[in-house]
């Protein structure tokens, strides 16, 4: 054996979501990429705003000698300042201490940061809750470090379960990881969702003597529609950790940045920080690309167009709706969750392939019986896709 056991169970519960993104390159190779509809992979599309290529032509156009050097392993100690100006503008405002660069890590993207995180805080045998649907990927970030992941369940709306949490809470839980605007549902959790789910959290630090984190993974937080409004968790808990990244809100994922802030309200976080700086040093990461880091200040008041993606989102909702497919309206993100007509979401998969239409199951998300839609092609092309939807919901009905 080449690879090691470990290794060798995560291919075989590999990304579904990469599996219909392959699937997507062959039907293409066939048929023509005009021809076939891939909601697969949400990869965005929308072009970034003009103040990215800007920056970067800036930088590139600058000589100093320092600008493709190493840095504190934390990040340049300017672009945290900046982003900690940021959200104490944003995010922090009603917090006893302000975020300073003593509470920021520039990482290679959200996963980047998220690993560094769990790194730092998590033994062999400790556990990480996630509430599903989630993004899959978590499973293997906590396997990364010998945890286990629970899994709570959400409400029919895909908001937080709070007794499923309570209950699946245990003495070596070291973290719940939320995310909101929510991949894959497009859900938003309200200040009261998050204050519901803090005092859960707080009863049982007390309870097991020891604290759990609130990671909330917010690559969507600019992604909202309609005026949405997307809560702070430092305001909810105490021991809030936020990780963001450029990747959606600015179209620039292959950059690969991010950052990772832990609350200023948690007391005698240096040890916590330093742990974090070092995980991040000895996964390999060692810091983030230093062009990207140089070019964050001047992405932080930015984002792509989001109207693009609420258009596009509305034009499938509505044609959706009206055929009849069930489905819960997503508040932010370029994701659509709608329930399978058949219980069997990868036998409905086949149904949706055969019309050359390319979706996730639920099951990649811990969520059975529903599908994942990525919205990212033009607004023609979506409207195009919904003659599929329709002879797919027929043959779905017919089955039963």
């Amino acid at each position: 054996m080449l690879i090691s056991e470990n290794v060798k169970s995560f291919i075989e519960r590999g990304s579904l979501v990469r599996r219909m993104f392959e699937e997507a390159i062959k039907l293409k190779a066939m048929h023509g990429a005009d021809a076939v509809f891939d909601f697969s992979l949400g990869n965005p599309d929308v072009r970034p705003p003009a103040a990215f290529k800007k920056a970067v032509l800036d930088m590139m156009n600058d000589d100093s000698t320092s600008l493709h050097g190493y840095m504190p392993n934390a990040g340049f100690v300017d672009v945290r300042e900046k982003v900690a100006q940021y959200l104490n503008k944003t995010l922090c405002k009603n917090l006893s201490k302000p975020v300073g660069p003593e509470h920021l890590i520039m990482t290679v993207g959200a996963a980047g940061g998220i690993n560094s995180f769990l790194k730092a805080i998590l033994d062999p045998g400790d556990n990480v809750m996630v509430l599903a649907p989630f993004f899959m990927e978590y499973v293997f970030y906590a396997e990364n470090h010998a945890a286990k992941v629970n899994i709570a369940q959400t409400d029919r709306n895909f908001k937080p379960d709070l007794d499923s949490i309570a209950d699946k809470l245990n003495d070596r839980t070291r973290a719940v990881i939320v995310n909101s605007p929510n991949n894959p549902t497009g859900v938003i959790y309200t200040k009261e969702d998050l204050d519901g789910l803090g005092k859960v959290l707080e009863a049982k630090s007390k309870q097991f003597g020891r604290p759990i984190f609130l990671i909330s993974d917010e690559p969507y937080r600019k992604i909202v529609f309609g005026g949405a409004v997307v809560p702070s968790v430092f305001e909810s808990y105490t021991y809030s950790v936020l990780v963001n990244s450029f990747s959606k809100d600015v179209s620039i994922a292959g950059e690969r940045i991010g950052y990772v802030c832990v609350s200023p309200e948690i007391p005698n976080s240096e040890d916590l920080m330093q742990a974090a700086i070092l995980a991040n040093r000895i996964l390999g990461f060692v810091s983030a690309p230093a062009l990207m880091q140089r070019v964050v200040p001047y992405l932080l008041e930015e984002s792509v167009d989001v109207s693009i993606y609420e258009r596009r989102m509305n034009i499938l909702i509505k044609a959706l709706s009206e055929i009849g497919y069930d489905l819960v309206k997503p508040q932010g993100t370029f994701y659509l969750f709608p329930k399978s007509p058949i219980p069997d979401d990868l036998a409905f998969i086949k149904l949706l392939t055969n019309e050359l239409i390319l979706a996730v199951p639920g099951s990649g998300f811990a969520r059975p019986g529903y599908f994942r839609l990525s919205i990212c092609m033009d607004e023609k092309k979506v409207a195009r896709s919904v003659d599929g939807f329709e002879k797919a919901l027929k043959k779905a009905k017919s089955l039963v």
